[in-house]
C-alpha cells in the first residue's frame, strides 16, 4: 500500500487509504506511542471486504509523521519523572484536542464531510474528543480499550498511581533489539491471551514500525498530552453520536470498568465486553472486531 502525506491542522500526517474510494468511510487512530503498521492486516483487509474505505494514519510524533516537540515542554523521560517527583507542574506539548483537530484536518484533506472513526486506548480518547469538538463530522464512534476520566484521577477505575504509570509507560531511546524485546513484553503483559500472537510475528511487525520511525520523545509527548486531558464525562453525556464501546475483559492496561463507564456516560451507546482480550488487538482477535463494528455501523449508525 502507498503511503501518503497530506497536511493536517498544520501538521504532516502520513496514511494509508485502504478500500474503493466511494465506499463508506472509516478513520483508525492508534493508541499512545503505536503505527498504524501496528494495525494487523487482518484488520484492515477485514473492514475492507465489509464495504469500508478504510483510512489508517500516523498520529503526530510517531512513525512516517511529523514530530511536534514545543519549546518548554519536556520529551526527555527522566526529566519528566524529576518534575514528577517534584510536584512541579508540568507543561504538556498538545492535548487531545489538537489531536481532535489533526483527524479533522485529515478528513478535510481527503474531502470527507463525514466518517465513522474507530479508536484505540489514546485514539478511543482522540474519538471522544471528536464527539465533543466535531459531532457533526462523525457518523459513528468506536471506542476501544479506552477511558473518559482523566488519566490520573484519583479513586479513577484506572488509577495506580501517577509516578507508577508514568515510569511504566514512558519510553527511552532504545536499540532494534532492545525494541524489539519490549514489543514481546508488551504483549506478555498487556496482550489478548485468548487471541495470542506468535513472537515471531511480534517480532515481524516490530521490526517494520522501528524501521518506519521510532521516537522516544515523540512517544513521551503523546504521553504528556494524555495525562492532561481533561474530564471528557460531562461533554459525553450530552452527545448524539452513535457509540459502541468495546474493551477485554483481561485488559491488565485500562481496566475493563473503564470502558464500561464510557457506555454507561455516553447515552444510548452500546458496550461489547470480549472475553480473552487484553489491550492488543492481535490478528486472531481482528475478524471479532471487524464483525462487531460492521454489525453496529450497519445496524444502528447507518439506519
Amino acid at each position: 500500500m502507498e503511503i501518503q502525506t497530506i497536511i493536517a491542522n498544520g501538521i504532516r500526517l502520513a496514511l494509508e487509504d485502504h478500500g474503493p474510494k466511494d465506499a463508506t468511510p472509516l478513520v483508525l487512530i492508534r493508541g499512545q506511542g503505536s503505527q498504524m503498521a501496528h494495525w494487523p492486516r487482518e484488520l484492515i483487509d477485514g473492514l475492507v471486504s465489509a464495504g469500508f474505505r478504510t483510512i489508517a494514519f500516523d498520529n503526530r510524533d510517531v512513525g512516517l509523521s511529523q514530530r511536534c516537540p514545543v519549546s518548554g515542554a519536556p520529551s526527555d523521560a527522566e526529566e519528566i519523572l524529576r518534575l514528577l517527583r517534584k510536584g512541579e507542574a508540568i507543561t504538556a506539548p498538545y492535548g487531545p484536542e489538537d489531536m481532535a483537530r489533526d483527524v479533522t484536518g485529515l478528513m478535510d484533506a481527503l474531502g470527507l464531510e463525514e466518517a465513522h472513526v474507530f479508536g484505540i486506548s489514546m485514539g478511543g480518547m482522540i474519538t471522544q474528543q471528536l464527539m465533543l469538538q466535531a459531532p457533526e463530522r462523525l457518523l459513528s464512534a468506536t471506542i476501544v480499550m479506552s477511558s473518559c476520566r482523566p488519566m490520573f484521577e484519583p479513586n479513577s477505575p484506572d488509577d495506580v498511581g501517577l509516578i507508577a504509570r508514568a515510569e511504566q509507560l514512558l519510553a527511552r531511546p532504545q536499540s532494534r533489539e532492545e525494541y524489539l524485546m519490549s514489543q514481546i513484553e508488551e504483549h506478555a503483559k498487556w496482550g489478548s491471551p485468548g487471541y495470542p500472537m506468535p513472537e515471531a510475528d511480534i517480532r515481524a511487525m516490530g521490526e517494520i514500525a522501528y524501521d518506519r520511525g521510532v521516537d522516544a520523545e515523540g512517544l513521551n509527548r503523546q504521553l504528556l498530552a494524555i495525562v492532561n486531558a481533561t474530564d471528557r464525562r460531562p461533554g459525553l453525556a450530552k452527545t448524539e453520536v452513535p457509540c459502541l464501546v468495546v474493551h477485554g475483559e483481561e485488559d491488565a492496561l485500562v481496566p475493563l470498568a473503564s470502558g464500561k463507564e464510557i457506555a454507561e456516560v455516553v447515552p444510548g451507546s452500546e458496550f461489547l465486553p470480549v472475553p480473552g482480550m487484553g489491550h492488543i488487538i492481535t490478528p486472531r482477535l481482528a475478524p471479532l472486531i471487524v464483525q462487531a463494528v460492521t454489525d453496529f455501523i450497519f445496524r444502528r449508525a447507518s439506519g
